[in-house]
């Protein structure tokens, strides 16, 4: 079988509720058909609107081989183990130390398949094509008063909220919303509210020479993750 976004939210879930009391945060997702990782989880932290400090969660897992949903669970399971860890703040004796091994067998005693490694060398490589799919951001990009820029990459559902409430914020001197299917904005929080990452004017530029403008509320339906 093959999986998708879809399934990874639905499968994080369902765990995030069995095992971790609801308690693990929802992470980005990334389904791509690396040779080398079933499975592989990644973070970025830095600093938000206001000097806010951020941490960002990437779970992605691989297409390029043919296995069971069962087989695909236990891949998950094994990068939300890492995620656990990681938010938590846990101090582990290596990336696959005491902590982790300790909760790999308290899965696998309910049935789990989770390894530490996972030898690919005899698996079947999957027959299905890789999907030529790609995701699309809605991108704010703010100028100040005091000359610092911000780019957010904004959650479709509240853009026109915060299109409204952006004039009434005096220290903003410009905005404007963009479309970008540009990878850095996926490492960056996907934000409800007026918050951004600070960035200098040559980066700023930069990536908004590389997007296309928009106007809110005109946004093409069903190019978004949800």
């Amino acid at each position: 079988m093959q999986i998708d976004t879809t399934w990874l939210r639905k499968q994080f879930a369902q765990f995030n509720r069995q095992y971790f009391d609801s308690k693990l945060p929802t992470p980005r997702f990334y389904v791509g058909y690396s040779r080398t990782q079933l499975g592989s989880l990644s973070w970025k932290q830095g600093t938000l609107w206001n000097n806010r400090p951020y941490r960002s969660f990437t779970i992605r897992m691989s297409n390029y081989y043919d296995q069971s949903e069962h087989s695909f669970q236990s891949v998950l399971l094994h990068e939300m183990i890492h995620l656990a860890i990681a938010h938590s703040g846990i101090k582990d004796t290596s990336p696959h130390g005491v902590v982790f091994r300790k909760m790999m067998e308290r899965f696998n005693n309910d049935g789990w398949d989770i390894h530490v490694m996972t030898r690919i060398e005899n698996m079947d490589r999957s027959n299905l094509k890789p999907r030529n799919t790609y995701q699309l951001y809605l991108v704010l990009a703010l100028q100040m008063d005091n000359g610092q820029r911000f780019l957010s990459s904004v959650n479709p559902r509240y853009a026109i909220k915060l299109n409204k409430e952006i004039p009434s914020i005096h220290e903003i001197t410009h905005f404007s919303w963009y479309m970008s299917s540009d990878a850095w904005f996926a490492s960056i929080p996907r934000v409800r509210s007026l918050r951004g990452i600070p960035v200098d004017s040559e980066f700023y530029n930069e990536k908004l020479r590389t997007m296309t403008p928009t106007e809110i509320p005109d946004l093409p339906p069903g190019t978004y993750y949800e």
